[in-house]
């Protein structure tokens, strides 16, 4: 087919109308995405009533980097659904906050719930003191401090992520407790933020950094629990071949391990015992 030399206006300007709503289409997907991402982690927690391995300071640095970057996102005026997200994922890390304090800390249900409201409570009226305070200074073409704001927000949400690292060392790299699901879609929020930024005519620096670190982190979550799958492959194997948990076969490998070397102390000990007599005995005569 020849190549079209005359392309009509309309066309020229419905590719530019496409092309300035794309940012805005990939911060409204990245916001969905971010909004639900911890359902499925909210359902994993209550159908296993356990969450080990699932640290509740990431929860809590969630919830708390929720405050100013709600803030950072009313008073800059951003599209509505870029201004509830905060909001709902906020409400949302709570929830899976509170549920570590009942199954991982074993807190009443009662206390739990009534210490969490608390804290939101605390957190909203933060969040509209940090609006109320900054809304002057921005109309005013003061900018610097809603960036810091901003610069916080990061810094508390990309914290977050450090802590599983700490499950991850506990566990030679594997990941218990953390929902997959979870991870991937907030994995694909901040990949169609970060597209969203590329998108843009001006390339917002700090977001960029922000969604770059967390998507590192993340997908280092991610490579601990594969090298870890790979190294246990052969065990997890043996495991499946025996209809067992990969938990209940090194469990039972390791018990038999202890009862031997039981066995090996409690024969080295009859005879050293024995000797003992024998030389008292030798002695005596």
């Amino acid at each position: 087919m020849a190549p079209q030399e005359n392309i009509p206006l309309s066309a020229n300007i419905l590719g530019y109308v496409d092309l300035l709503m794309l940012p805005s289409l990939l911060l409204i997907i990245s916001a969905v995405c971010w909004c639900v991402q911890i359902i499925p982690q909210i359902w994993y927690n209550w159908h296993r009533k356990d969450t080990e391995g699932l640290p509740g300071m990431m929860l809590f640095l969630w919830a708390a980097g929720t405050v100013p970057l709600g803030a950072y996102a009313v008073v800059q005026n951003f599209n509505i659904p870029i201004q509830i997200q905060p909001q709902v994922f906020g409400a949302l890390t709570m929830i899976c906050w509170a549920q570590t304090l009942i199954y991982h800390n074993r807190w009443r249900v009662w206390t739990a719930s009534l210490f969490v409201t608390a804290v939101a409570i605390l957190f909203a009226g933060a969040e509209a003191i940090l609006i109320l305070t900054l809304r002057g200074p921005y109309s005013r073409g003061i900018s610097w401090p809603v960036t810091m704001v901003g610069i916080i927000s990061a810094v508390v949400l990309a914290a977050g992520l450090i802590p599983p690292y700490f499950e991850l060392w506990k566990r030679s790299g594997r990941v218990i407790g953390i929902n997959f699901v979870f991870l991937t879609i907030d994995f694909a929020g901040g990949f169609f933020s970060l597209m969203a930024l590329v998108a843009q005519q001006t390339f917002d620096y700090l977001g960029g950094v922000q969604y770059i670190i967390c998507l590192i982190l993340e997908i280092g979550i991610f490579g601990s629990h594969w090298i870890w799958l790979y190294r246990t492959r052969t065990i997890r194997k043996e495991a499946k071949s025996v209809s067992k948990s990969y938990d209940e076969y090194v469990g039972e490998k390791e018990g038999k391990v202890k009862n031997e070397s039981l066995d090996v102390d409690l024969e080295k000990g009859m005879t050293e015992k024995r000797l003992s007599i024998e030389t008292k005995s030798t002695s005596s005569v």
